[in-house]
């Protein structure tokens, strides 16, 4: 029986989720491998996020929750490039070149910005709100942050 010549094999990802992958047995039937898995949550001071997407060197995705009144750090990243897009609620956007030198602008479902490296920006939900951002993921880019204000007193990159 065909069904017969897959095996199903259970790998455990960094996240400690489990991650069930279909591969062939049968070495006529290569091509892609299909992976599916618990996205990890990480708790932040202002809500969550939901790392959906990671390939190393090339993209993050996250769902991102931030709770009414929450705010993200006042931030740049030297090398990470990032799209937001407002899901639910509504958010006040800031950014700009500088840390005093800031566009501010609400946002709803359906608004996008593009943050090119060195972009300081920062984002504070109005509502309880919930966006996705895309990112390069060049390597070292989970500590590719520069706080530049942070209302928790986080500072640098170790900080959830």
């Amino acid at each position: 029986m065909v069904a017969a010549r897959f095996a199903i094999d259970i790998v455990v990802r960094w996240s400690g989720g489990s991650v069930t992958t279909a591969q062939a047995s049968d070495p006529a039937a290569s091509g892609p491998t299909a992976e599916i898995y618990q996205a990890p949550r990480q708790d932040k001071p202002w809500g969550h996020e939901v790392i959906f997407a990671v390939l190393d060197g090339k993209y993050a995705g996250k769902i991102i929750n931030v709770v009414a009144g929450g705010s993200l750090s006042l931030q740049y990243h030297h090398q990470k490039e990032e799209t937001i897009s407002v899901l639910s609620g509504a958010a006040l956007i800031e950014y700009g070149p500088a840390a005093d030198d800031l566009t501010s602008q609400h946002f709803g479902p359906g608004d996008t910005i593009h943050l090119p490296p060195g972009t300081v920006h920062r984002i504070t939900a109005i509502t309880d709100l919930t966006f996705a951002e895309a990112s390069t993921a060049a390597p070292g880019w989970r500590e590719d942050v520069v706080r530049l204000e942070d209302k928790y007193g986080r500072t640098g990159t170790s900080a959830p």
